[in-house]
Parts: structure tokens; sequence; C-alpha cells
């Protein structure tokens, strides 16, 4: 496919923004309406694999579903013909933006940034999974920032509440695997929210909650590793920091939902109230009522700056602390295409790709019990005390009384 080629008589091919293992994303414009789009295009390699178009067109279908101003909306699907192949596209709402992983790449945020990013994600979050959809990808790289505040993209591996994982492989990002992905069992939203706990600990520390390079070591800490404290952020609250540990936990059943966490965060940031971000339907949003009282000065700030502040990637709100470099293997420059499912050439380090096979069967899902590092925290400091003084020797041929005990 070139540019300038019309797709469906209607999309006109202006600029190619990412290509991956599974398809091409350009940008568009629609003649018909007179807009510019996201046009993602099947790759040609596939164009005979009834189950790759298949794929594509459910992912179309679910995003589709989801009619919420932190979800990027679905416009169109259908099939065209290029050189004799049938190639399946869907057109989307063009977002304009940098990804999260982009952002980060340059150390962690500032944390009212952060707070603001996070509490758009959940929101996102909150609505597909009142639509019974839990997005299995949550990244990073699956993150936009735009001038338009947060979208969440890639509902590509998104699957019903409900449903069961494949037998003996686990569909994902090794570095954003919840627990109970890795050991198997039903879908549920809690696997979302652990992915974002994830998401919001790199974004306010800079590095993962553990050291884990490899896929194996990664399974491992999410299996086995307590995630090293959220280390201190000046002026965080701590709220936030208490949600952040409660979004890892190990059972699902501890982890608070996605629309709990919007609520917290957007409160935090300064946010309207998430019940209101979660009523968007459509791209109108029905305001309350004016109030006699006058509105917080801060919640008009933050909807009136944060979208622009978002795009800048948090200058504005940039706070005292400077920003430290992120752990190069949680953070890396996210493909053309986020989500890729074959062995393509990629730029990102493979604990960052999404996969359809993690090298893990469900056999080997809860590998033997080794010891896990978490992340490195600051040593306590020393203090005046004495040691313990060592126990006595046993003299050659003494042999220790036995301690009684007390009977039952």
């Amino acid at each position: 496919m070139d540019r300038g080629e019309l797709v469906a008589g209607r999309y006109r091919l202006r600029e190619e923004l990412g290509r991956g293992g599974m398809s091409v994303v350009w940008r568009a414009d629609d003649d018909v309406l007179g807009r510019e789009v996201a046009v993602k295009v099947l790759s040609a390699v596939l164009a005979d694999d009834p189950h790759q178009r298949r794929l594509i067109r459910d992912e179309a279908r679910t995003a589709a579903r989801l009619r919420h101003t932190n979800v990027v909306a679905v416009y169109d699907y259908g099939d065209f013909i290029d050189h004799g192949r049938t190639l399946s596209y869907v057109v989307m709402e063009l977002a304009d933006g940098r990804t999260l992983a982009q952002m980060l790449s340059g150390g962690r945020l500032p944390w009212k940034v952060a707070t603001l990013v996070g509490a758009q994600v959940a929101a996102a979050l909150a609505a597909a999974h009142a639509d019974g959809i839990v997005h299995r990808d949550v990244k990073p790289a699956n993150v936009m920032v735009t001038s338009a505040g947060v979208k969440l993209v890639d509902f590509g591996i998104s699957a019903a509440v409900g449903a069961f994982e494949g037998n003996d492989q686990v569909v994902g990002t090794p570095a954003y695997l919840a627990p109970e992905r890795i050991k198997g069992g039903p879908v549920r939203p809690a696997t979302d929210v652990y992915a974002l706990g994830l998401l919001m600990y790199l974004a306010l520390a800079g590095r993962m909650p553990w050291d884990a390079s490899t896929v194996t070591e990664m399974v491992k800490a999410h299996v086995y590793a307590k995630p090293a404290p959220l280390p201190s952020v000046p002026g965080l609250p701590s709220v936030v920091t208490r949600l952040v540990s409660r979004c890892l936990a190990k059972r699902p059943a501890d982890r608070p939902t996605a629309v709990e966490v919007s609520e917290v965060l957007g409160e935090v940031a300064g946010l309207p109230s998430a019940a209101l971000l979660r009523s968007v339907t459509a791209p109108t949003v029905t305001l309350p009522p004016v109030r006699t009282r006058r509105p917080r000065r801060s919640v008009l700030v933050a909807a009136g700056v944060a979208a622009g502040m978002l795009a800048a990637g948090g200058v504005w709100w940039g706070g005292g602390d400077a920003a430290r470099p992120a752990q190069a293997d949680a953070v890396t420059a996210p493909s053309a295409e986020a989500t890729t499912r074959t062995k393509a050439p990629m730029t990102a380090a493979p604990a960052e790709r999404t996969i359809r096979s993690v090298p893990v069967s469900r056999r080997q899902a809860v590998p033997a019990r080794k010891p896990v590092r978490a992340a490195a925290a600051p040593a306590p400091k020393a203090g005046p005390h004495k040691a313990k003084p060592a126990p006595p020797k046993a003299k050659p041929g003494h042999k220790p009384k036995a301690k009684r005990g007390r009977g039952k």
C-alpha cells in the first residue's frame, strides 16, 4: 500500500504511523466526512489467514462497544481489495500525542501528572469492565497522552469477563501479567487493576517493584515476590501509596476495583467526579446542574489545563523533584504498533511486547519457589546497638540438658 491510495473508496492514506507484525496504521483523510482518522490495515502477509482477520474484526467490535472519552473510538470496519488480496481494516479516532512509554523514557513523572494519567486509565477500564470486557494488555505503550486527554488503545487481546484462558499458553505482556493469569483461570477485571498498579508504580518510581529482566524472572516475581514499597515521593498523598500497594495484591479479591481507583486518583488529581467520567457514553458530555456555590478552583484548573499539561509531558506540573532515569528493562521505546503477535523485528524489549505465546506453559506456570529479589530499597540508617553475645560452645563430650516443655 502506498501514500495517497484510497481504501474502500473513502479513506485516503496520508502517512504511515506505525507497523507491526499484524497490521499497519496510517494517518488518513475521510473524504466523506472531511476529517482525519487512523486506519489500521491487516498486514498483507496475513491476508489469507482467516484467524487473523477474525481477530482484527473482534478487536473492532469490542472497542466499538465502548463509548467513553478515555477509549479510542472506532468508526468503521470492512474489507477491500489490494493487488488481488482481501485486506481487513479498522477506522479509528486519530489520537495525536505520545505514549506513556515515551513519556517515561526520560524518567519518572511528577506525581500529579502520574495520578492524572492513572485516573483516566482507570476510568476507561471501569467503563470496559462495566460492559463485561477485560483489556488484558494494560501497559505504558497502550496509553496515549493527547491534547484531548488520555486514551486507552489496543483491545486486540481483550476478552469477556468469565472466559477461560487457553489451556497451555498465556497471552499478554510478561512485565504486566497478573499472578492469576499465569496460574490459569477465568478472565476477571482484577487482572487489569494489577497491571494498572504496575503502571502507576513505574510512573511514580521510575522503576518496577522488583528486579526481573527475563520472562522467567518476571513470572516468578508476579507469583511469589513481594513488591518493594513505593519509594518516598515528596508531596504524594499517602492514600495513593496505599492504593498502589493494594492494586499489586497477589489475590484478585484483595485489589480495589477500577471504579475505586478512578475515584481515588481523580480526587487527588483534582478531576471532576469519576462518576461523571464513567457516565460518558457519547462525545458530548452532559454537565451537572450549576450550583450557587462556586466550585473549587483546583477542579476548574484541572479540567481546563489537564489536557495541555499532559501533552507537554507534565512540565507545567513539574514539582520540585527531578526525574531520574527509568529502569531500562521496564521502560523501553515502544514499537510502531504497541501489540504484536509474530516475531517481526521490534525495538522494544521482549518483556514490553505483547506476545500470544508467552514461553511459560500451564504445566510450568508456577515454577519451583526460588527467592526473587524485590527492587532495592534504601538501607535503614545504622544506629547504636549492642551485638548479641554468641552462644557458648559446648565442651567435648558434654550433652546439653533437654528443655522441659509444658504438658498438655
